[in-house]
């Protein structure tokens, strides 16, 4: 074969794989056959704005035969290149329509754009979930130390979902409300006994008041007795009177020997005081000696 023929061919075959590449007439068919109706002209523009046309595409069949009206392609453009999810946008309103919850695409981009998973949310809106509450430590009035767990029993609120505090908040508000209830009981008993008051007492207060989330029930799961914290300070009282009695002791035991020490050295000053006049006796004697006073007769 020529070598004038075989570039020819070749170059038939480079101007036809460019000519599908640019034109990508299979999807433009594909999407005319499954009822979308999309410009050819759209999908080449795509390319140029690096957008993938097979994405676009197929966002939009699996949209137009879930029955999710109102999405374009244009739209499905802009949430690609804000970096969207868009399988995920889509799925999440197939899930939301069929589950018959209130969502369209504008708020399914946001919650998408806002960092959350929008599938698993619509997911966990339609099927609760359970959030697990760290261990609580408690005290009762009476200074029973109690460690409760509690299970969180919540489903996803799609008008909060944007803005809306997420599962930290609940565990920490669920804590709080917990031992708050704890720290009210006048007995570990009553704990004991009637743990479901607890949950329903801390239900009430409207915990999920700007969250995400939607609390269905507070289950206390478990409650273990800790350490008997009242008897635990009244030791540590205790110990620590002894310990300011001992110091006031101490104090005392050091006055008192102070002044024996003081009064010691007053003897022992006195005492020095008589050993130097004893001293001076003799010499006084002889002095009256020498001036002959020391026979010499009153008158």
């Amino acid at each position: 074969m020529p070598v004038a023929t075989i570039i020819v061919i070749a170059a038939i075959i480079i101007g036809l794989w460019l000519f599908f590449f640019i034109f990508p007439i299979d999807l433009w068919v594909t999407a005319i056959f499954s009822g979308v109706r999309v410009n050819l002209l759209d999908l080449v523009f795509m390319r140029f704005r690096k957008v993938p046309p097979k994405l676009i595409v197929r966002s939009l069949i699996l949209a137009t035969k879930a029955g999710i009206k109102g999405v374009t392609s244009s739209q499905l453009e802009t949430h690609y290149l804000a970096n969207g999810n868009l399988q995920n946008v889509i799925k999440a309103l197939i899930v939301a329509d069929k589950a018959n919850l209130e969502m369209n695409f504008k708020q399914a981009t946001a919650i998408d754009l806002a960092g959350r998973d929008v599938l698993q949310a619509v997911q966990v809106s339609v099927t609760p979930y359970i959030i697990v509450v760290p261990s609580i430590t408690a005290v009762s009035v009476d200074g029973i130390q109690l460690i409760a767990e509690a299970r969180v029993t919540v489903r996803t609120n799609i008008q909060t979902l944007v803005g809306g505090a997420g599962e930290a908040t609940i565990q920490a508000r669920v804590g709080q409300g917990v031992i708050s209830r704890i720290g009210m009981a006048e007995s570990y008993l009553e704990v004991l006994e009637k743990p479901e008051e607890i949950s329903s007492r801390v239900l009430a207060n409207g915990l999920d008041a700007g969250t995400a989330f939607e609390i269905l029930s507070i289950d206390i799961a478990d409650i273990n007795i800790g350490e008997n914290i009242g008897a635990k300070l009244q030791i540590d009282q205790a110990r620590a009177d002894l310990s300011v009695a001992n110091a006031k002791a101490e104090k005392r035991r050091a006055m008192a020997i102070a002044q024996e020490q003081e009064m010691m050295a007053r003897i022992q000053e006195a005492k020095a005081k008589v050993i130097d006049a004893e001293a001076e006796i003799p010499a006084a004697l002889s002095d009256a000696f020498r001036q002959g006073q020391l026979f010499k007769k009153r008158n």
